[in-house]
C-alpha cells in the first residue's frame, strides 16, 4: 500500500471574511492572553459564544487533516498553544490526583483546564462554521446526504467493557506529526493501513457526536468519550451509526475505505479536544493511557 496521502491545501473561507494583518494580531493576542484566565468551566459542550475568531477561518481544505490560517499561520498557531496549554493543565490535575493534593487544589487545577478547553471550543467552533467544516454545520450528515446507518437497524456491539484498538488486521502507517510533501503541516492522527471494508470500532464508550461527509476526511464519525476527549474515524466506506447513537468498546462504527482525500485505502484515526480540526492531540499515548497496546 502506497504511503498516504492529504495534500493539504489553502483555506476555505468564506467571501469577505478574511482578516486583515492588524485584526489578525488583535485576534492573537485576544486569544492568549484569555487562556490565562481562570473561571469556571463544566466539563460538557460549552456554551459557544460569540468570537472575532470566527472571522479567520481554519480550513477543513481538501487535505482533510491538516488546515491553515487565511493571511499567515497567526491563527493556527494560536490554536496550537491552547492545545499544548490543556494538555500541560491536564497532566498537572492528573499529578495533583496521583499525589492525594487537597481537594480545593485539584478542583482549581481542573477548573483551569476547562476554561482552556471552553475557549478553544469556542474559537475553533466559530472558525469551523466559518469555513464551512461539516461536523461544524451538519452533524448528522443528513444535508450532505451520508451514508449513514438506517433507522430501526441495531447496532453491533462487542460484549467487554476494556477498551480497544480502532481496528484489526492493520499496519500503523502515516504516524501524528509527520511530514511530508503530502502535507501543508503535519499530520495530525495516526493511520491505520487495512483493505476496504475492514470493520471499524470505537476504541471506548461513548456518544455519536457526528457522522459526516463531503470533505477530505470523506466518510466519517465523531465519538465524545466520557474524559471528555473525541476520536475520529474517517475515509470510511460505509457508516453504521447515527448522532446520539451510545457506543461501547468495540462497536462497529462503519467499515473502512477511501472516501475523501487519499491515496489508499486506510483509517484515519484522530484524538481531540474537541469535536473540531485543529485540537487534535497524539493519539497513540491517549491510546497508552487506556491500557491500549498497539502493533507495529
Amino acid at each position: 500500500m502506497r504511503r498516504e496521502h492529504h495534500a493539504a491545501r489553502l483555506t476555505r473561507s468564506r467571501p469577505g471574511a478574511a482578516p486583515g494583518p492588524a485584526l489578525l494580531a488583535v485576534l492573537l493576542a485576544v486569544v492568549l492572553l484569555t487562556l490565562t484566565a481562570v473561571p469556571s468551566g463544566a466539563d460538557g459542550e460549552p456554551t459557544v459564544t460569540s468570537s472575532t475568531g470566527g472571522e479567520a477561518a481554519l480550513s477543513s481544505g481538501a487535505g482533510g487533516d491538516a488546515y491553515d490560517a487565511k493571511g499567515g499561520g497567526g491563527f493556527r498557531e494560536a490554536a496550537a498553544r491552547a492545545v499544548r496549554a490543556h494538555e500541560k493543565a491536564r497532566e498537572k490535575v492528573e499529578r495533583l490526583r496521583k499525589s492525594d493534593a487537597r481537594r480545593a487544589k485539584v478542583d482549581a487545577a481542573e477548573r483551569r483546564r476547562k476554561a482552556i478547553r471552553s475557549r478553544l471550543w469556542n474559537l475553533l467552533r466559530a472558525a469551523e462554521r466559518g469555513a464551512g467544516d461539516p461536523v461544524a454545520v451538519d452533524a448528522s450528515g443528513r444535508d450532505g446526504h451520508c451514508p449513514v446507518r438506517r433507522r430501526g437497524h441495531s447496532l453491533r456491539h462487542r460484549t467487554g467493557g476494556s477498551w480497544t484498538a480502532p481496528t484489526r488486521g492493520y499496519w500503523l502507517s502515516a504516524g501524528y506529526a509527520a511530514r511530508g510533501t503530502r502535507w501543508a503541516h503535519r499530520h495530525t492522527g495516526q493511520d491505520f493501513a487495512v483493505p476496504t471494508r475492514t470493520p471499524v470500532r470505537a476504541v471506548g464508550p461513548g456518544t455519536v457526536r457526528a457522522t459526516t461527509c463531503g470533505d477530505g476526511f470523506g466518510n466519517q464519525v465523531v465519538v465524545r468519550h466520557r474524559d471528555g476527549y473525541f476520536t475520529q474515524y474517517a475515509h470510511l466506506s460505509r457508516i453504521d451509526v447515527r448522532v446520539g447513537d451510545r457506543v461501547s468498546p468495540g462497536t462497529r462504527l462503519g467499515l473502512s475505505g477511501a472516501t475523501g482525500n487519499v491515496t489508499g485505502p486506510h483509517l484515519h484515526f484522530e484524538v481531540r479536544i474537541t469535536p473540531y480540526i485543529g485540537s487534535a492531540v497524539a493519539p497513540l499515548p491517549w491510546l497508552r493511557r487506556k491500557d491500549v497496546r498497539l502493533t507495529k
